[in-house]
């Protein structure tokens, strides 16, 4: 990354470019939330929420909250408010929400990252993250770890290809069961 360039958290006069990227990247699909909703989710965990800041210029970002496994943002409801967020507390899963980089900025390694910064900053606090791939996106999150999780329904607004995907922050101490892989067998 240059001098000028580097990863951080949100501020809230970033709001209009995150907004406007989501814009650019989702116009035409049913994912497009708008910035309402964005900035909710947002307020739920700024910690683990970045934007790529390029010397001034906002060219990504992700927004990623606490959601139990096997749960995920309603895309067309906005988070309650950070001391009463719709995600139960005390959930050791992290939900990578949304990770968009600008059009022009994609190929350069932007997008892993800030996925690189999210997992660090989220290691200590959780076990498991969590996305939902849509797009088609399922065979480079697979890449990155992720395993799918085909028996779990998502609403129509994530496409028809959406596959929600799982993957541990560090590998299972030995003796220890991973909670995820066990429920995902009891179904």
């Amino acid at each position: 990354m240059g001098r000028d360039t580097r990863i951080r958290h949100i501020a809230r006069g970033d709001w209009p470019r995150i907004a406007a990227l989501e814009q650019e990247a989702y116009a035409d699909s049913t994912l497009l939330e708008g910035r309402e909703a964005l900035e909710s989710r947002g307020r739920v965990s700024p910690a683990t929420c970045f934007v790529l800041d390029l010397g001034g210029r906002i060219g990504g970002y992700v927004l990623a909250l606490p959601y139990p496994m096997f749960r995920y943002p309603d895309l067309a409801l906005r988070e309650r408010a950070a001391s009463a967020p719709s995600a139960p507390s005390g959930t050791r899963n992290l939900h990578l929400h949304d990770i968009v980089v600008a059009r022009e900025l994609r190929g350069r390694g932007w997008g892993g990252r800030l996925l690189d910064r999210l997992t660090a900053q989220a290691r200590p606090a959780y076990d498991r993250i969590s996305l939902v791939a849509v797009a088609g996106m399922a065979a480079f999150w697979a890449a990155r770890g992720f395993r799918p999780y085909e028996d779990v329904r998502l609403p129509r607004d994530y496409g028809g290809d959406a596959v929600y995907m799982s993957r541990a922050f560090a590998v299972d101490r030995p003796g220890r069961t991973d909670e995820a892989d066990r429920t995902a067998r009891a179904r």
